[in-house]
């Protein structure tokens, strides 16, 4: 296709709460040292120390601002690149399965599939499933982008991201894999996996976005995880029947890109054109 497909979807808010009190009974004389926050310590001037600061509790005003500004600037970067990267479809699964694992050729042929359907494949930028997907759109002549976090143990970056974003915050890093989005494509994958599966069905099924597939790729590996949704969340009115159907799961690359080519068409109103151009006095 000589365009991907450009539209804009609303965004999604994430928040947290904040105002919690702890009250901690003061110790009698002689009980031990006064309880207090540290702030001066090598770690706490790290990278990772100011990350693990910011979900560490209010902490001053100062720092909560400088938090603030953080986040700010690393929204308003990402906005600025991804506003111009097309209509995207996120593909997750596991860092940890390389080349040869069945589940790498399955996301890679997703990945193609996904470019030859007009959209751009976004991921977490890694390696592993990330980097299969990827793979396979680029193979297929589509455009991809990485979005990758800062980790102590720093992932690689895959080689076949056109388009590369760092993030320090996981919560700005998930607001952008939904914003720019209208799909989730899944495959075998660990615990971050997860979390982006259940945190997409919440928001789903809450109305913060609305008729946004989660396609599960891989039947055989989800299989169980579905059986427990079914016969213990459904089955004690936990979940409603409907939030269960959501899920489409299939073994087929050519199923999941028609499913979310369809449906960014039919309910969202994708349609083919020149994507925007970039503005200088925008600062793009």
């Amino acid at each position: 296709m000589a365009h991907a497909p450009a539209a804009h979807r609303r965004g999604v808010g994430l928040s947290r709460a904040t105002g919690a009190t702890l009250r901690v009974p003061a110790l009698a004389h002689g009980e031990g040292p006064p309880l207090h926050r540290a702030s001066g310590s090598d770690e706490g001037q790290t990278l990772e120390g100011h990350e693990r600061r910011f979900l560490e509790g209010p902490g001053g005003r100062t720092m909560g601002l400088m938090q603030a500004i953080r986040v700010f600037v690393e929204m308003i970067r990402s906005f600025r690149t991804l506003h111009f990267v097309g209509p995207c479809v996120t593909v997750f699964g596991s860092a940890r399965l390389a080349e040869g694992d069945a589940a790498y050729e399955l996301g890679r042929r997703t990945g193609a599939e996904l470019a030859r359907a007009g959209f751009t494949v976004m991921t977490g930028g890694g390696p592993g499933l990330m980097e299969a997907a990827s793979r396979g759109a680029k193979e297929a002549g589509g455009e991809t982008v990485g979005c990758g976090i800062r980790l102590v143990r720093t992932e690689a970056r895959n080689p076949y991201s056109d388009t590369w974003l760092q993030f320090r915050y996981f919560f700005v890093r998930k607001l952008m894999l939904v914003r720019y989005s209208y799909a989730f494509v899944v495959l075998p994958g660990g615990f971050g996996t997860m979390d982006e599966v259940f945190e997409s069905a919440t928001l789903i099924q809450t109305g913060k976005i609305q008729d946004f597939p989660i396609v599960l790729m891989g039947s055989e590996y989800w299989r169980p995880l579905l059986d427990f949704v079914r016969d213990r969340m459904v089955a004690r009115g936990v979940i409603d029947q409907a939030d269960f159907d959501r899920f489409t799961v299939t073994d087929s690359p050519e199923e999941a890109a028609a499913l979310v080519r369809d449906t960014a068409i039919r309910r969202f109103g994708v349609h083919y054109r020149a994507r925007p151009r970039r503005k200088r006095i925008l600062f793009e």
